[in-house]
């Protein structure tokens, strides 16, 4: 009988499997979907695992994808993105958030986001990400339950 091989990895946070899945576009992923955390390996583009780093990366926050404007001149609001900062040479990482990442989860990150120290803020407005506050929850809300 045929077995199909179980394609992902073991979260080096929380230690639970990560199921590397096509058919719902995670087949990249590097980070968890349960504890959010990831792992320090693209080095030019996502999905590359050429970077030697390999350190562990906390979720820190969330941030809107650059969209650019419409053709009327309105920002195009941009879907979420995760906010990771590596444990071990202290780069960002901005990731997609994947359809199986846990919504309260994502929530409980946005909330713990909006508390970070001033030193991380300045670290992050060098690298010009945009963390989200408070003005923006309606809008996670919105993208993550489709609450209006």
């Amino acid at each position: 009988m045929f077995t199909k091989k179980k394609k992902g990895f073991l979260c080096s946070h929380c230690g639970r499997f990560v199921h590397l899945d096509s058919f719902i576009g995670t087949s990249f992923r590097n980070h968890c979907p349960f504890c959010l955390w990831s792992k320090h390996v693209d080095f030019r583009k996502s999905g590359d695992k050429q970077l030697q780093c390999q350190g562990e990366m906390e979720p820190i926050g969330l941030t809107f994808k650059h969209e650019g404007y419409d053709k009327y001149g309105k920002k195009r609001q941009g879907e979420l993105m995760l906010v990771h900062k590596c444990l071990d040479c202290y780069k960002f990482s901005i990731n997609r958030i994947a359809a199986d990442d846990n919504p309260e989860a994502i929530l409980e990150l946005f909330n713990k986001s909006c508390n970070i120290t001033d030193e991380l803020k300045d670290g992050l407005e060098k690298e010009g990400i945009d963390l989200l506050t408070s003005k923006d929850k309606k809008e996670i809300e919105t993208q993550l339950f489709g609450k209006r």
